[in-house]
């Protein structure tokens, strides 16, 4: 059951998400200020971080040497095996997903959620380890643990600001619909020409006769 929790992962049960979406879509994306993506830069940096520590003190857990049955080894074993595969392939897809688009609540939200099953699977992990393993094992997961919680509680206070920042856009965009839709724009004037219109000739212009020369008289005699 533990094991499913890490590949139930894309589920986005908000149907909000779609009112978002397609209000995206009709109209184009603001650009992401600094702060968002500096916070997020901060955010993902801290996962990539961590993932890194995690797996180096997965790697050293022995669960061979732990003092309890076979049954409780091979369920352990098999979590770590899930939790390293995911830390080396879904996470930093995901990661990189949400860094080419820092301000995507649905990217948010399905590192959010990857975090949350992976905390699950970790904490169930640290606590097997203080309890049929050694000291320093319990410690270094006990403290990747803290660390992942930290960081999930961290993305989720994003994706709660995000979320309002996304409604409130949605209402603005709503209102200026309304707005629209009780202030039409005049009609534009219509120009029609009549092929069948017969073509006028232009006028010929008159060219003047030239003035007719006066009788020369003879001299007198």
């Amino acid at each position: 059951m533990i094991k499913s929790q890490l590949h139930v992962l894309w589920c986005l049960p908000m149907f909000w998400l779609a009112s978002f979406s397609s209000a995206a879509a009709q109209s184009q994306p603001a650009p992401v200020s600094y702060a968002s993506a500096n916070q997020v830069n901060t955010l993902l940096g801290n996962i990539e971080q961590t993932s890194q520590t995690t797996l180096a003190d997965l790697n050293k857990v022995r669960v061979e040497k732990w003092k309890t049955d076979s049954g409780v080894k091979r369920q352990t074993q098999g979590d770590i095996d899930a939790l390293s595969r995911n830390l080396q392939s879904a996470l930093p897809t995901i990661v990189n997903e949400l860094r080419a688009a820092p301000e995507d609540l649905a990217a948010t939200f399905k590192l959010y959620h990857n975090l949350d099953a992976l905390h699950d699977v970790f904490r169930s992990v640290a606590e097997s380890a203080g309890a049929f393993g050694s000291k320093s094992e319990y410690q270094a997961l006990g403290n990747d643990s803290e660390a992942m919680d930290t960081i999930r509680r961290s993305l989720a206070e994003r994706m709660q600001n995000l979320a309002a920042a996304k409604e409130a856009e949605l209402t603005r965009l709503h209102a200026q619909l309304k707005a629209a839709q009780a202030n039409p724009p005049a009609p534009a004037k219509k120009i029609v020409i009549d092929d069948n219109e017969p073509v006028k000739k232009p006028a010929k212009k008159k060219v003047p006769k030239p003035p007719t020369a006066a009788p020369t008289q003879p001299p007198p005699q």
